[in-house]
């Protein structure tokens, strides 16, 4: 009975989950309505003006539409089988009742893996409900009920956690969502004022023309303190967790700790071709998995996936290329 009473309630939150994007999704729908039928067709009159206005709405509606599909669609990227317990592991961790022994498992593992970030005691971070080693910059998504990499927040207006496999999208879901409001502004201003002093006949489409300009700044400004912050994440290589709550390593807490210049920030959010910057496919650099510090002097990109890992002849769990601290101790969290 209270599993299918739970099942209920996970369903209906679920359900409910989507709202925000029902209500978005609307309100782009009535405001392409209002701008391509009202303003473009029944209210200007010039051919060329109406023929310029349909075509680069068209373009800003377009990519506004792609980003934000993406930003919803991208499933969160999660830690790859290496930095979960092997049945072996998982056997020997179970089996074991003394909690001492049981971190001692955990460093062992943690020796192979690439994490230098640690939980606020100083211990190695230990994902109880998904029985992962989180990778640096991971964290559990309550709501997706897994661990995200890199995970930046969870946006109700995407439905989705932003993370490592959708933030670039993310930011240009902001982008293009204020480069829509601007144009629909910028274009609908005259028509707006002739409304306003009653140069143009009142009716039906005097509400719409009169909202869609007050929607459009509305959420402009609100969209323009959002981008900014964001843009300032970026720069500084943080996530909005880690803005919050600064990234803890052996040296003790480091809010600059995967700060990497300007430059460098740039290129592991949006990759080093910049043709493909605007546009939402994935070019963001490495595989979520290991990020480089401040701290080190190397100059080489991200580590790919096959250089991550040493894997040994027999198939079983490689190592990576320069070992944890087996120093530390291992803290299990949610």
């Amino acid at each position: 009975m209270e599993m299918a009473l739970s099942r209920g309630l996970r369903c209906c939150q679920r359900i409910f989950s989507w709202i925000p994007v029902l209500i978005i999704t609307a309100v782009v729908l009535w405001s392409y309505y209002a701008y391509v039928f009202v303003l473009c067709l029944f209210t200007v009159n010039n051919s060329l003006e109406k023929a310029v206005y349909l075509l680069l709405f068209h373009v800003s509606f377009g990519m506004f539409s792609w980003t934000y599909w993406k930003s919803i669609f991208t499933p969160p990227a999660t830690p790859c089988k290496k930095f979960q317990l092997s049945y072996s592991d998982k056997q020997r961790y179970e089996l074991e009742e003394r909690p001492e022994a049981q971190k001692q498992i955990l460093v062992e593992i943690a020796r192979k893996l690439p994490i230098s970030t640690r939980a606020q005691s100083g211990a190695i971070r230990f994902c109880d409900r998904c029985q992962v080693l989180k990778p640096d910059r991971c964290h559990h998504c309550s709501v997706c009920e897994t661990c995200v990499l890199k995970m930046d927040h969870h946006c109700p207006w995407v439905n989705n956690c932003v993370g490592f496999s959708n933030y670039k999208f993310f930011l240009l879901f902001l982008a293009y969502s204020m480069l829509y409001c601007v144009f629909i502004a910028a274009t609908v201003l005259q028509y707006f004022l002739r409304f306003w002093v009653g140069d143009l006949p009142t009716g039906p489409a005097k509400f719409h023309i009169l909202f869609l300009m007050f929607v459009a700044l509305m959420f402009f400004v609100s969209l323009m303190f959002l981008f900014s912050y964001h843009c300032w994440l970026v720069a500084k290589n943080r996530s909005t967790l880690e803005a919050f709550s600064a990234p803890v390593f052996p040296g003790g807490p480091d809010k600059n700790g995967f700060n990497l210049g300007l430059h460098r920030n740039l290129l592991q959010v949006f990759g080093e071709n910049r043709k493909l910057w605007f546009i939402p496919v994935f070019t963001s650099q490495g595989n979520g998995h290991y990020f480089p510090l401040r701290s080190q002097s190397s100059e080489s990109p991200l580590l790919a996936n096959e250089d991550m890992w040493d894997e040994s002849d027999d198939g079983s769990e490689g190592s990576f290329v320069g070992d944890a601290d087996p120093s530390v101790t291992v803290e299990m969290e949610d």
